[in-house]
Parts: C-alpha cells; structure tokens; sequence
C-alpha cells in the first residue's frame, strides 16, 4: 500500500471497521501534533530524557556517586568532565545522567498514582451530584486552599524524607485538578441521550461511569497530566533541595542545586548544571502538553 492510499484509507469519513476507525483518530491526532513545531521539540526532549533514563549506566562517563577528595574538587568544566565536578569530586554529568532516572520515576509514579484518583473522584462527583458531589468537591477545594509545595513538604514532614515519602506527597497533593476537570467534563455528557439509553437498558450508575464516561474524560486527563509535569518536577527538586527528598548520595537534581549554592559565585557550574536540565525538562513537558492540549481538543478545527 503507497503512503497516499495508506493517508486515504486512514483518513476515510466511512471507516468499514472499528480498527480502521480507531487508527484513522490516531492518525489524525498525530497529523495535528505533528504540525505544532515547539511539541515535536518537546516531545524529542522527553524522549531523549528517556533514553538518558534508560541507559544511564552505559552512558555516564563516571560514577555517579564516587568521587576524589583529592585534586578533583570543584573542577571547572573540561576535555575529562564536561560539566565540572562537585565539591565531594563527583562527576556532574554522570551525576545528571543518573539523575534523570530518578525524575523520570518521579513524574511517572506520581501520574500513575494522582490521575486515576483524580479521575474517580472527579467522574463520580460529576455524575452522582447532590451531597456526594458536594463532599468530594468540598475536600477537593481543601486540597486546593494551600499551594502544592507547602502542602507535599507537610506530608513529607509527617512521612520523614526519602524519595519514596516524597513520590506519595506530591501524589496526594496533585489529585485535585485532575477531579475538578473530571468533573466539568461529566457534568457535560450526564445528560446527553446516549448515557441516558445506556441506563434505560438497565446498566448501573458504576458501569455507565467506568465505561462511558470515564473513557470521554481520559484525553482532557492526560494533558492535564503533561502540563503539571514541569510542577511535579519542580516540587520533587524543591523537596529535595530542602532535604526531604532524595537523600545523599543519591543524584537528585533538587539535591545537587542546594549542595552547589555554597559556591554559585566561583564554581557557578556546580549549581547551574542541574538547574538548566530541570529548566530544560519542565520546558519540554509544558510544550508537550500544549501540543497535546491543541491535537486532542474535540472542538478543534483540522
């Protein structure tokens, strides 16, 4: 089959079959993200952030966690160590290289762990309405009232610090505006004809909510999802910038800031080395999502 018959029979108006009708919505979904320039870098840097993920141990130059007290100290960036070693002589690309795992689990968890919640409470509060609505939404606004750093370092604070306390406070303080836009998108189809056939047919209010309605509000979630990920990112750093996060000698990115700001006068590198690859990371997921936002909007015109 040529590219244009292939585009033809993808972007068909009378698909013959359902697989042909799903591939054809995922063809005309990438179609419209390919066209957004800054998604496509986006993307190319969380991927690239992947592979770095992925095979950090074959790629740093050096450990990530030794180093030489000796003469390697606070080295200026050269041939050896392209971005200069930290005050312990640790290698401070190896170190972000490894680093890149620990961000990597971190966004990851935390949307495995948020979304889905976000996602029940939402969906459930939408469709239910009355008083269930109104406590869900009441304890959804709490979670909102306090800005999301304050409230992770908290629970962070009740949990004791460590990589893992720090993935389930901002997983706790992320879920609400996931529910809140859950809830917006049920509120529009809870009345629309078809969920209203499905219950005539006797479907209960769980199935009509897991498997039609859930499924409209699955798009919104993710690019929701996408766009917090520059927030998930700088929360983690911050915690661990506080100490509350990643702890020594582990290579976190937020760690390896507040162990260089002693000397982000005369060893500049130490400090701005993590603090352009989070620039570099939150940058790309917020251009991601916006690509995202753009190519999988129902209401846009393609």
């Amino acid at each position: 089959m040529s590219a244009t018959s292939l585009h033809d029979w993808l972007m068909s108006e009378r698909p013959a079959s359902r697989r042909q009708a799903a591939l054809g919505r995922a063809y005309g979904t990438w179609c419209a993200f390919a066209r957004n320039r800054l998604a496509l870098a986006g993307l190319a840097i969380v991927s690239l952030l992947v592979l770095v993920a992925l095979f950090a141990p074959w790629l740093a130059p050096h450990s990530p966690t030794a180093g030489d007290l000796g003469n390697a100290r606070l080295l200026p960036p050269d041939a050896r160590h392209w971005f200069g070693t930290d005050d312990q002589g640790r290698d401070i690309l190896s170190r972000l290289v490894h680093g890149a795992r620990i961000t990597l689990y971190v966004v990851t968890l935390v949307a495995v762990l948020a979304a889905p919640i976000g996602l029940v409470v939402g969906t459930v509060a939408g469709y239910a309405g009355g008083w269930l609505d109104a406590v869900l939404m009441r304890l959804t606004d709490i979670f909102l009232a306090f800005p999301r750093l304050i409230l992770a370092l908290a629970f962070v604070a009740a949990l004791g610090p460590g990589i893992g306390n720090a993935v389930i406070a901002i997983a706790i303080t992320s879920w609400p505006p996931y529910a809140r836009i859950a809830r917006a998108e049920t509120l529009t189809v809870r009345n629309a004809d078809y969920i209203s056939a499905v219950r005539l047919v006797g479907a209960s209010p769980w199935r009509i909510v897991a498997r039609h309605i859930m499924p409209l509000c699955v798009s919104s979630v993710i690019v929701r999802v996408t766009l917090d990920m520059a927030g998930i990112i700088l929360t983690a750093a911050g915690l661990g910038f506080l100490g509350l996060g990643a702890q020594p000698p582990t290579p976190e990115w937020g760690a390896m800031i507040a162990g260089g700001r002693a000397y982000v006068l005369d060893q500049w590198w130490v400090a701005a080395a993590p603090g352009a690859a989070i620039f570099l990371v939150s940058l790309a997921f917020n251009l991601l999502g916006d690509g995202l936002r753009d190519a999988l909007d129902p209401k846009a015109q393609r």
